[in-house]
C-alpha cells in the first residue's frame, strides 16, 4: 500500500496571541474607516469642482454654438446677442413711425384747440411726445381775432413755402360737426382757381402779363353772351395781368372755353393738387375739380364761377407756396418730431417737393400778377396804406381773392384770400390761406385776417432779427481789444 501523506497538525493560538490579533484587526478597521472618510470627501470635492466646470464650459459651448448658428444662418431659433452697428441701424429703422402711423393717432387730436405746441399722446400701451411746427403765440393771436359772431366757418393756414412747415392752423366751425376747417372743410374755390387757369394759359397758349383781351359786360358776371370775341367799340380791353388782379370772369371764361379745353384744365388742376391725396400727418380731404366739354361749363370752371370746384384752406396755402417756390408744390407738415418714452426720435418731418406744377418763368409771371392784385386789384382795400406801415412796407405781398355765394345754404357767402408775403431785404417767406363763410352779416373779411396774420408773423420775425443783431454787436464789442 502506498504510504499516506501526513497532514501538519494546526496548533491553536495562545490566549495572548488571540488578544493581539483582535487588537490588530481593530486598528486595521479604524484606519480603513478613516481612509473611507477622506476618500469620500475627496470624491465630493471633485464632483463639486467638476459640476462648476461643466456649467461654465456648457455656457461657453452654448455661446459658441449660438454664434455658429448665427454664422451659419440657421433658422432654428432667434438667439439674443450684441448687435453690430449695421444691425443696430436696421433695428432703429424698424422702430420709426411712418406718416401713415402718425395719421392713425393724430386723427383724434384737435389741433385747433391746442394749449401748447408740444403734447403727449398715448397709443395702446405706449406714450409719445409730439413736437409741432406751430407758433404758439401766433396761434393764440389769430384765435383771439376770429369773428365767431358773424361767421359760419373760418379757416386760416400760415406756412413756410420752402419746407411746407405749418406756422399756424386756426379755425372755427359753427355747424357743430367738430371739423378741422383747415384740412377737412371743402369750400367752393371761386376765383382762386384763376391761378391754375392763368398757369395753363401762360404755358399752353404763350400768354404773358401784357397779353391783351376784350370782354363785354361786367367784370364779375358770366353769361354765354360774354364769351364771344368782341372787336367793336362796346368791348372792354384789358391786359392779362389786370384781368387776373381784378378777377375778370369773362376773360378767364374765354381762356378756358376757347383756348384751353377740358383736358388741359383737368391736367393742370390735378398737377396743382386737385383730385389727389396729399400726404400729411393728419387725414386731409382732397380738393375736387371736374368739367364737361360744354363751352359754358368750361368757362365757369376756368373762371371759378361755379360751386363744384372745391378746395381746403390747406390746399390754398400749398398753391400760393408753389408760386413763391418757383413752381414747387411742397408736402405740408405740422409735426417737427415725435419721441418715444425713452426720448428716442421715432418720427421727424422731411421737407419734400411733391412735384413742379409750373416752370420758373410761369411762377414769376404769376408772382407779378398776384402782387398786382394787392397793389391795384381785389386786395387793394384790405392792404390800403401798407406802403406806410412799419412792417408791411418791408414786404412784397401777393394774393388771389375769391368770393361766391352758396347754392345750398341761404345767406352764406364764401370769401377767400390765398397769397404770400416775402421780405424785401431778407429771405423770410410766408404762404397764407384764409377762408370765411359769412352768414347774414358780412363780418371780418378774409383779406383783413390775412393782413393781420402777415403783420403779426413778420413783426415777430423782425424783432427776432433785431435781437440777434444786438447780441452779435455786443459780442463783437467784447471781443475787440482796446487800442
Amino acid at each position: 500500500m502506498p504510504n499516506k501523506m501526513k497532514r501538519p497538525i494546526r496548533r491553536e493560538p495562545s490566549w495572548q496571541e488571540y488578544q493581539f490579533s483582535l487588537q490588530r484587526k481593530a486598528a486595521y478597521r479604524k484606519q480603513a474607516f478613516k481612509f473611507f472618510q477622506y476618500f469620500s470627501g475627496f470624491i465630493i470635492l471633485v464632483v463639486i469642482i467638476y459640476g462648476t466646470s461643466v456649467s461654465f464650459s456648457g455656457t461657453v459651448c452654448q455661446q459658441i454654438f449660438q454664434k455658429s448658428v448665427i454664422l451659419s444662418k440657421s433658422s432654428a431659433e432667434e438667439i439674443k446677442q450684441e448687435p453690430t452697428k449695421q444691425e443696430q441701424t436696421k433695428q432703429e429703422q424698424t422702430t420709426l413711425l411712418t406718416k401713415k402711423d402718425v395719421q392713425g393717432f393724430m386723427r383724434n387730436v384737435d389741433f385747433l384747440r391746442l394749449d401748447d405746441t408740444r403734447f403727449s399722446v398715448k397709443v395702446g400701451n405706449r406714450s409719445y411726445l409730439v413736437e409741432t411746427t406751430l407758433d404758439n403765440s401766433l396761434q393764440h393771436y389769430l384765435s383771439n381775432l376770429l369773428d365767431r359772431k358773424n361767421a359760419r366757418n373760418i379757416g386760416i393756414v400760415l406756412m413756410n413755402p420752402r419746407t411746407g412747415e405749418i406756422h399756424a392752423l386756426v379755425g372755427f366751425d359753427r355747424t357743430g360737426e367738430n371739423k378741422n376747417t383747415c384740412i377737412e372743410g371743402l369750400f367752393p374755390a371761386a376765383s382762386v382757381f384763376k391761378i391754375i387757369t392763368a398757369a395753363a394759359g401762360i404755358e399752353k397758349c404763350g400768354f404773358s402779363t401784357g397779353s391783351s383781351f376784350t370782354f363785354y359786360g361786367g367784370k364779375h358776371t358770366l353769361y354765354k353772351s360774354q364769351l364771344r370775341d368782341g372787336k367793336n367799340r362796346r368791348a372792354n380791353r384789358i391786359s392779362f395781368q389786370d384781368s387776373f388782379a381784378q378777377s375778370v370772369n369773362p376773360v378767364f371764361g374765354k381762356i378756358g372755353a376757347n383756348y384751353l379745353g377740358r383736358e388741359t384744365l383737368i391736367d393742370y388742376a390735378e398737377s396743382f393738387g386737385f383730385n389727389r391725396t396729399i400726404d400729411f400727418e393728419m387725414p386731409m380731404t382732397s380738393s375736387c375739380f371736374s368739367s364737361t366739354d360744354k363751352t359754358f361749363q368750361l368757362a365757369e370752371a376756368a373762371s371759378g364761377f361755379n360751386r363744384e370746384t372745391t378746395i381746403t384752406p390747406m390746399h390754398g396755402a400749398l398753391i400760393s407756396a408753389a408760386i413763391v417756390n418757383k413752381g414747387g408744390l411742397v408736402e405740408p407738415t405740422v409735426i417737427q418730431q415725435i419721441r418715444d418714452e425713452k426720448g428716442e426720435i421715432v418720427y421727424r418731418n422731411e421737407p419734400k417737393v411733391i412735384s413742379y406744377v409750373a416752370t420758373e418763368g410761369t411762377s414769376r409771371a404769376l408772382y407779378t400778377m398776384m402782387r398786382a392784385t394787392v397793389s391795384s386789384g381785389t386786395s387793394r382795400k384790405a392792404f390800403r396804406g401798407a406802403n406806410r406801415d412799419k412792417i408791411l412796407s418791408q414786404l412784397d405781398i401777393g394774393s388771389k381773392t375769391g368770393s361766391i355765394g352758396s347754392r345750398k345754404l341761404r345767406n352764406v357767402r364764401y370769401d377767400w384770400f390765398v397769397g404770400f408775403a416775402e421780405e424785401k431785404n431778407g429771405n423770410e417767406k410766408l404762404a397764407v390761406s384764409v377762408v370765411v363763410a359769412h352768414e347774414k352779416v358780412i363780418g371780418k373779411k378774409a383779406g383783413l385776417y390775412a393782413r393781420d396774420a402777415i403783420k403779426q408773423y413778420f413783426q415777430h420775425h423782425f424783432d427776432q432779427k433785431q435781437c440777434e443783431m444786438h447780441t452779435r454787436n455786443i459780442s463783437k464789442g467784447k471781443n475787440q481789444k482796446p487800442v
